[in-house]
Parts: C-alpha cells; structure tokens; sequence
C-alpha cells in the first residue's frame, strides 16, 4: 500500500515537471522558426537564395540539410547598376552592366543619356536638369534581341512615380541611396523577367552607389523563352481545357471525385473578367536585323534603312586579309531587303556572301579563291563597282555573313563593300478579346450574379439593372504610333454563382463528441462508446490538465511616425505644389521587446506606445476614403 501512495505521489509531482518542460520545447521550436522565416529576408536568406544559388539548405533545427538543384544556370552577378547624381539633384550617371546568358560574364552595357528626374516602379522620367519642366517618361523594355532599354510613354502608364532632383527637396538620392537603388533596380528585374519568365533573382546586395543581383535561370531548362510552362499567359483560356484533362488521368483528383466530399453539393462564386486587350508595337531597326563584325561606319537612307560600311586594309601576299560582318534576321518578315549596293578599292577587293563570291572591283574581274591577274601597288585612280547584288532572300532565311576580301599596296591600300538593308519598322496593331468567362457562361449549373461593364453596374443579385455603357474611345500606343479606337466596351467584370452537389456527402456522427462535451466536468471525463454487441456503453475517469502558462492578451506593438517629403508625381505635375504643406509623415508599426520597449528607427517618434493597439476602425476609414474616390473618378473621368 506504502508503494502505491508513492507511485501516485510521483505522478503528480512529475506532471507539471513534464508540462513545463513541454512548454520549453514549444518555446524553443517556435523561437528556432522565427529565426528561419520570421520576415522576407529571413526567408530569403535561409531558403530562397541558396535554394537558387546552389547551396545547402537546412531543417528548422539545423539537424539536416540538403543542396536543393533549382536553377538550370546561375550568374553570381546578373545584373549591377550604378547611380551618381549631380548638383541639380538629378541623377546624371546611371549605367547598367547586364549577363543576358548567365555564363558569368556582361555583354552588354547601357547608360542612360537622359538624366534621371523622378523614379517609378516600371521606369523613370526625364526633366530639365533641377526643375519639374520639359518631362519625358520612359518605362523599362526589353527589345526583340533580348537587350535592356527604355521606351517613351505616357506618365500613365508608369506607376509610383516619385520626385528626386532639387525641385522636390535637397540631397534625396544621395540621403535615400539604398531606397533609390532598390526602386530602380526593381524596375529593371520586373521588366527582364517579364519579357523572360525562366529568369528569377536569388539575391540583391548593395555596395555604396552600386546594387547588384544574383540570378539564375529556373521555370525551364530552355535557350527560348517561349517554353510551356509560360504558354498560359498568351493563352489564359487554355487552362480549362488543359485542367480538366488533366484530371482526367490523375489518380488523386479521382480519388477526391469519388470521396463523399467530392460528392456534395453547394454554390461556389467564383469571378472572372472578359478583356478587350489592343497593343501597338513600334519597331526599330535593331528589332529586326542585328548586325556585327567588321563594321566601318554606319549611315541612314531613309526610314528603316541603314548603309553599313566593311572597309580595311589589304596586302599583296599571297593571303589577302578579309573582313566580315555577320546579319541576323530576328524578324525576317519585316526584311524588304538586303543588296551590295557598292564596292571600291585601291588596288582590289572581292564581295562575298557567306564565303561565295559575288563581285569585285578592280582593273579587271576577280572572281576565283586565287589572286587576280595584275599588279599590285597600282598607282592609277580607285576602281569601284556599283552593280546592286541583292540577298534578300539569303538574309530572310537565316544569318547571313558579308566579307570584303581586300588586295593593295604602296600608297593605296583600302578596300571595301557597302551593304544596304530596308527593313519595314511601321506600327504593329492587335487586338484580341480574352475571355475568361466562357467556361462559366455555358455551364448548366452556373448562373450570372455580378456584372460591371467598363465602370457601369449591367447586372447587381442576378437581376439586370437597365444601365449600359456607353462606347467609349482610348488612345493606344506613343509617339507616332498612337491609334484611337472606339468599342463597345472593354473590360467586363463577372460573378457566376455555380451549384456544387453535396447530396452524398455522409454526415459525421457526433454523438460521442456531444455526450463528452455535456457530461465531462474540469475534474472527470465521461466517454460513451459502442461495445461489440450494439449498446452504448458509458465510463468516467478522473482527468487534469496539465499548469499552462499564463499567455499576454495580446503581441504588445507601437506606433511611430517619422517625417517624409511628398516627393509623388502625377500627370498635372509634383505632388508637393497642389498642398500647402508639402511634408507628410510615414507611419511604422514595431513589435516590442520582452521588456516593453519600442524599438524606434532613424528619425521616428512615438505615436503610441507599447500596448495591444487596435487601429482596424482608422484602416476601415482609409479604405473606404480610397473606395468612394476611386467610385467618383471612375463616373467623372474623361476618356484619354
């Protein structure tokens, strides 16, 4: 008997001993995933950048890890940027060093030749040196050969756009360098890996005026970034169909089908949008044809075409030196054409096309791989050729190279070949009607709830409300290629509720659950179970939860602010000049320490301090301020 109360007596001492160590462990192991992917850097720093950059990655305890393989190639410096502004705010210099292929190496080079006035999220805008006059916008584009440039559009079409030269305030690139840096960086990598969606950046570092970026390629282990796996976003209703074949074969989707709760029955809203989408491409030169080599000079004739010049020195031994440019067509369907236009030298020079000869000039024909009949280190006037020979159609299918073979000496020696190529760079205009909307609107089981017609409510609880729209005319494209174009509409926003059947669905049985619920106390358990025979069989049994620990009402948080210059821009100019005070104040919330203090940053104070804050009634009135302006601009706008 001694031996029982002993036993019952260490089961109880035992019994906060192992709560208390429980509740360690859980402390521990939350505090330990807090370390790993508490915040985005956190997340970045254990998971994202070495699962991408080849490097281990470890558990939450550090325990295990493995070195994940999620990129096809990687470059430790994608991209660097340096920016250095001037005395007038603006940012004079800004050169971008890019590695298009990730090989490890730049190839190729941009510098801005426009100073930089205000940066935005997509691109920059370019103003008379100090001031807000004479403004362009440019946004951040990617050309047909894969190379980094800015294109001229509307200040529209650039979002968050901010001031930074003297006309907005003192210093702000050089006092907010890592912030300028991150923008225009960030609009930079939105514009690469949207025009290539296999690129991804694993890390951004900052050193002074520099930010670099380390990336790979991942999606698609492909040199061509039109792969499947981003074939949706030119074709949106492909999913649908794609989707439901491949349910079709998939052992799990089945699986779920035939389960109960795949069998039941409930409506589901689900939304979708019809969009008239109308682009305008503007081509340029370098989009159609690319040209490199031995590349003299190069001149314009006219619009869309350029004279490239192969020029170089010969020699009368029995090799004569032979210069060569390669063309690419990137797009042979806008080549009008491609000719030898002419040929000079002094003594001799032979044109070629892909190795073959074509022509030459001299004082007589030079046609074979030999040297041809006559002296060298003539001292009559140049001969010149200028019988066009055209290879329109060698250019238009595939590269196609251009050499000028050269022969001379003694006070003349030059060569060369003058090639000329047409190429069409008019507007490009299409339009097409994305609707997502189809595979809803010819469901049996769905039907049309919501619908919003460019702004205009046609359908509100299933019932039409007599409103339409009226046509409506949007300007599309920039510069000298600008189209206006009038529709019916072009944007439609729907809801479809749609009826799921859940008559299958087996209802749970809660009758246990209800009887331990209504008859169990803080002290005793009641259970009910079934015996082998069919009856209910009842039970108690005495029961005790474990000490818990007392836990704070809520995760003690302050409020600072700190003061920042209205530094926006809008299409009607700064920001700044329509206020009367033209300096806000940026609000920060802050987790405080154990010991009840708010960890304040550079430059803020104070609002409120550490406490369980509840602002949700100040959110609900900021929100519903931007809803309401955002309903009366969309009834009083005028078409642009």
């Amino acid at each position: 008997m001694a031996g029982l109360y002993l036993l019952v007596a260490q089961t109880a001492l035992a019994q906060p001993a192992f709560a208390q160590d429980m509740d360690a462990r859980a402390r521990a192991a939350a505090a330990a995933s807090r370390a790993k992917s508490g915040d985005s850097d956190a997340i970045s720093n254990n998971y994202l950048t070495p699962g991408l950059g080849n490097q281990p990655v470890s558990t939450v305890d550090n325990s295990r890890s493995f070195t994940p393989n999620l990129a096809c190639q990687k470059s430790a410096t994608m991209l660097e940027m340096l920016v250095q502004s001037g005395a007038t705010g603006d940012i004079t210099h800004l050169s971008i060093s890019r590695d298009k292929n990730l090989d490890g190496a730049f190839d190729q080079v941009l510098a801005l030749p426009v100073p930089v006035s205000g940066i935005c999220a997509n691109g920059v805008i370019s103003c008379s040196p100090g001031s807000w006059n004479q403004c362009q916008s440019f946004k951040w584009d990617v050309g047909g050969s894969g190379d980094l440039k800015l294109s001229e559009v509307d200040l529209p079409d650039l979002a968050g756009c901010y001031c930074v030269n003297a006309s907005c305030g003192a210093n702000l690139v050089a006092g907010n360098l890592p912030s300028v840096l991150k923008d225009l960086g960030g609009g930079v990598i939105g514009a690469l890996t949207t025009a290539d969606p296999r690129t991804a950046v694993a890390q951004a570092s900052i050193d002074g005026p520099v930010i670099r970026y380390v990336g790979a390629q991942t999606t698609a282990c492909s040199s061509s970034p039109s792969v499947s796996a981003t074939s949706y976003r030119a074709n949106p209703t492909a999913i649908s169909g794609d989707a439901y074949a491949a349910s079709q074969t998939n052992s799990v989707f089945t699986a779920l089908a035939a389960s109960p709760a795949g069998n039941g029955k409930a409506e589901e809203t689900r939304s979708c949008t019809i969009e008239r989408e109308i682009a305008v491409k503007a081509w340029d030169f370098s989009d159609i044809v690319s040209a490199s080599g031995s590349i003299t000079s190069t001149s314009s004739c006219g619009t869309g075409c350029l004279r490239f010049q192969i020029r170089g020195a010969g020699s009368c031994d029995s090799n004569p030196p032979v210069y060569t440019v390669t063309f690419n067509p990137l797009l042979p369907s806008r080549i009008v054409s491609a000719r030898i236009i002419e040929m000079g030298a002094d003594d001799w020079v032979q044109g070629r096309i892909n190795g073959q000869v074509v022509g030459s000039a001299g004082k007589r024909l030079w046609t074979g791989d030999g040297l041809p009949s006559g002296d060298c280190r003539i001292s009559d006037d140049p001969w010149y050729n200028r019988t066009p020979i055209d290879f329109t159609d060698t250019l238009r299918s595939g590269a196609t190279s251009v050499s000028a073979r050269v022969r001379g000496g003694g006070g003349g020696n030059w060569g060369y070949v003058t090639v000329e190529i047409q190429v069409d760079t008019s507007c490009e205009v299409s339009e097409r009607l994305v609707d997502l909307c189809a595979g809803y609107a010819g469901h049996p089981a769905c039907h049309l709830t919501q619908e919003d017609v460019d702004g205009v409510e046609t359908v509100r609880n299933g019932v039409v409300t007599g409103l339409k729209p009226l046509p409506l005319t949007r300007l599309f494209g920039t510069g000298s290629c600008t189209y206006q174009y009038s529709r019916g509409f072009f944007l439609r926003t729907r809801r479809y509720a749609c009826v799921v059947d859940t008559s299958g669905t087996v209802q749970p049985d809660l009758a246990r659950a209800t009887y331990i619920i209504d008859h169990s106390t803080e002290t005793m358990l009641a259970d009910q179970t079934r015996a082998n025979d069919g009856s209910l069989v009842q039970s108690t049994r005495a029961f005790a939860l474990p000490d818990r620990p007392a836990v704070a009402a809520c995760e003690s948080i302050c409020k600072t602010r700190a003061p920042s210059a209205n530094s926006g821009v809008a299409p009607a100019g700064a920001v700044a000049e329509k206020q009367n005070v033209p300096v806000g104040w940026d609000s920060f919330y802050h987790v405080c320490s154990a010991d009840n203090v708010c960890p304040l940053g550079d430059g803020e104070e104070i609002v409120s301090p550490c406490g369980c804050l509840d602002d949700f009634p100040e959110a609900v009135v900021m929100m519903q301020t931007v809803r309401l302006a955002g309903s009366d601009l969309a009834c009083t706008a005028v078409a642009r």
